[in-house]
Formats: structure tokens, C-alpha cells, sequence
């Protein structure tokens, strides 16, 4: 008799964008540590617990290896994505170009309406601050970073930032901590959109890269400090 995998705890879909609700489900999952670095994902296994076939699970599974979340292994299926000191480095170096880019675009683009939505969402920071909720905490930092690249203009940097984002979202999952003080946090925005709307091309990159790269040494020092049964490449 063959064995059925156990659940994950995952919530049954309805029948619209069934890859993307897939594919969001499983992102959610790896950055909330259901689905640990390593893991199979099973495809059968997730299909039953979501209430649609393997189709859906297979196409997101490739979708979140393009993203890099999973990798993929012939005959064998695919797994969460393992992580590297080296692969953190490359994200964030990344990073700093897309958003030290996206800034400069978005002062350029700035209006009242744009600079009240950026101040609203740094009061929800704050408002989440106080709320021990780490996953949701990281969600809101995001999204701040993400108005940027949108306010920008240019959708194919909103796509690099999504791409990076979901790497970095499962690096601070499998971390479980990286705010001391999200108060704090929440406050170096406000510097980030001071800039933004002082419209200095040469400040505003150098306030980003102070920015991204404090919280580059800091995830870096973390991820060195994993375990090593969660940490190297996927086998």
C-alpha cells in the first residue's frame, strides 16, 4: 500500500489563476518554514491538500525555480533551494543597483499622492512594529521597497525586485529573526523617503546603499551562523 505524504497545512484553492495561487501558497510556505530548505516538494502531496491536480503544482514549482526559490533535480522532482553565503552576497548586490535605480526613477516621478503613500505605509511599520509578528513585519518592509520600484515607471525593475525579493523573503524565513527593534527600522525609512522627495540623484543613492547594505552584513552574519545541515547547495 503506498503511503501518502503528510500535509504541509495548506489551505484548498478556488478554480481562478490556479498557478499563481500555487505558487504564491508555496512561497508563503518556504518563507514560514513549512517547507524547510531541502525539502521535496511533493507534488501529489500538495495537489491533495490544496483540492486541484498535479498540473497547477508542477507550473508553479517551475515558476519558483525561475524565481529561485526551488531547484529542480531529473527524476527526482523538485526541492527547496538550499542557501549559500555567495548566493546572499550576489542578492543584495543586485539589490542595491535595482533599488539605488529605482530611486533615482521614482524622485523624478514623485507627486503628492505618491509621497502620502510611502508615509502611509511607514505608519503601518510602525503600527506592525508592535505586533510580534515577524513574517508580517518583513511583508511591510517589502513593501515600502516595492512602492519605489513601482512609483519608478519601469516594470521590468519591478520584476527584478520581485525576482530578488523572493529569494531574500525565504533567506529571513529559514533566519527566523532579524529585527532587534522594528521601531527602528520603520525609522530609517522615513530618512529613505526624506531623500526621495529631496530629489539629489547622488544622495539618494548613497542614503539606498547605506540602506540595503546594513541589512546585507546583517543577513550575511546570520546565514554564516546557520547550521550547516541548512545551509550549502541542494543535493
Amino acid at each position: 500500500m503506498r503511503l501518502m505524504s503528510p500535509p504541509v497545512g495548506l489551505t484548498a484553492l478556488a478554480d481562478t489563476d490556479l498557478v499563481g495561487q500555487v505558487a504564491r501558497i508555496l512561497t508563503q510556505a518556504i518563507i514560514k518554514g513549512q517547507l524547510l530548505p531541502g525539502a521535496k516538494v511533493v507534488e501529489a502531496g500538495i495537489a491533495r491538500e490544496l483540492g486541484v491536480s498535479r498540473a497547477p503544482v508542477r507550473e508553479a514549482a517551475r515558476l519558483l525555480e525561475q524565481q529561485g526559490l526551488l531547484v529542480s533535480h531529473p527524476r527526482r522532482g523538485f526541492f527547496v533551494r538550499k542557501l549559500e553565503a555567495t548566493d546572499i552576497d550576489e542578492v543584495y548586490d543586485l539589490r542595491i543597483c535595482v533599488e539605488c535605480h529605482a530611486g533615482v526613477l521614482a524622485s523624478k516621478n514623485m507627486t503628492p499622492a505618491n509621497r502620502d503613500m510611502l508615509r502611509r505605509q511607514i505608519d503601518v511599520m510602525h503600527e506592525t512594529a508592535a505586533i510580534d509578528d515577524h513574517a508580517r513585519q518583513i511583508e511591510e518592509d517589502y513593501k515600502f521597497h516595492r512602492m519605489i520600484c513601482e512609483i519608478a515607471g519601469s516594470k521590468r525593475l519591478l520584476r527584478l525586485f520581485d525576482d530578488l525579493a523572493s529569494e531574500l523573503r525565504m533567506t529571513i524565513g529559514l533566519i527566523g529573526r532579524l529585527y532587534d527593534d522594528p521601531h527602528r527600522i520603520a525609522q530609517t525609512h522615513e530618512a529613505l523617503l526624506e531623500v526621495l522627495e529631496q530629489g539629489h540623484p547622488d544622495i539618494i543613492t548613497a542614503r539606498i546603499d547605506y540602506h540595503i547594505g546594513a541589512a546585507w552584513r546583517e543577513v550575511g552574519k546570520l546565514v554564516r551562523e546557520l547550521p550547516s545541515s541548512t545551509n550549502g547547495a541542494a543535493t
